[in-house]
């Protein structure tokens, strides 16, 4: 098991997926990308063939199918199947953000390059450095991993609905006109944290965090802080408008709080 905050600042203990399972999933994933790569040689085969094509054309070919086998395979499938493989479907395994979220296709493409140059493939010597560091990990991350800001989980334990935030009525109309696209979200995750913390903080730094993450977050806004309201509020407003937008037409990206389908329906009742 292993700790892990998410995106609403909630602790999880999460099963971490070590190496021997990790590499059962590869094994089975190995013999899909045998199966894809004799499919789509059998194609190029044909194609050239049939066209005539010269030596170039059967370079191309050839470059193809291991890029489309060695890093297209895993991308997709990560993509598509929320951080699953076939392989990693058989047995249960999930690949999740650092912080419990759904991966997008930027996680898994750092995975699939890294895995087919670094730790399976082209130095990886077959798979021993990402067994390697994946062991020295603790938790059984390889290098992609790292890369990538991901992890192996087991996939059957579902993440809690995230506590939505109430904006303060006096706030609303100040943060309903704001463009939130300017927040990152390592800031977004920074005013979660402040507000659920927020009564375990001393006074000293509930004024001082506060205030700078007011600062922060209203000069990536482009913004003037609205009056001489609480930290606490002016944060929660932001957050609360943030949420609603995630989950509400004509933004309904409930990915932005790394929600699960189930998580998303218990939301909206």
């Amino acid at each position: 098991m292993a700790a892990f905050t998410t995106g609403e600042a909630v602790a999880l203990d999460l099963p971490i997926a070590r190496v021997p399972t990790r590499a059962t999933a590869f094994i089975l994933d190995l013999v899909v990308q045998i199966g894809l790569a004799l499919v789509l040689g059998l194609i190029a085969t044909l194609m050239i063939a049939l066209m005539g094509a010269d030596s170039a054309w059967i370079d191309v070919a050839v470059t193809t199918v291991i890029v489309g086998t060695l890093v297209g395979y895993p991308v997709v499938c990560e993509t598509l199947m929320r951080g699953r493989t076939v392989g990693k479907l058989v047995l249960g395994l999930r690949v999740v953000r650092t912080d419990g979220g759904p991966i997008d296709f930027r996680h898994a493409l750092t995975r699939g390059l890294t895995g087919a140059i670094v730790d399976f493939w082209m130095l990886g010597g077959f798979g021993a450095i990402a067994v390697i560091t994946s062991m020295c990990s603790p938790n059984a991350r390889r290098v992609g991993d790292v890369l990538a800001g991901t992890v192996v989980i087991y996939g059957q334990k579902q993440l809690p609905a995230p506590a939505l935030a109430v904006p303060p009525p006096w706030l609303a109309n100040w943060v309903v006109q704001l463009d939130l696209s300017g927040i990152p979200e390592d800031l977004a995750l920074a005013m979660r944290q402040y507000e659920t913390r927020f009564r375990t903080l001393t006074p000293a730094a509930q004024v001082g965090l506060g205030q700078s993450l007011v600062i922060t977050v209203c000069t990536r806004l482009g913004v003037a802080p609205p009056g001489n309201f609480p930290a606490m509020q002016i944060i929660g407003a932001v957050i609360a408008e943030r949420q609603r937008r995630a989950l509400t037409p004509p933004y309904s990206n409930p990915e932005l709080l790394g929600l699960t389908p189930a998580a998303l329906a218990a939301v909206r009742g």
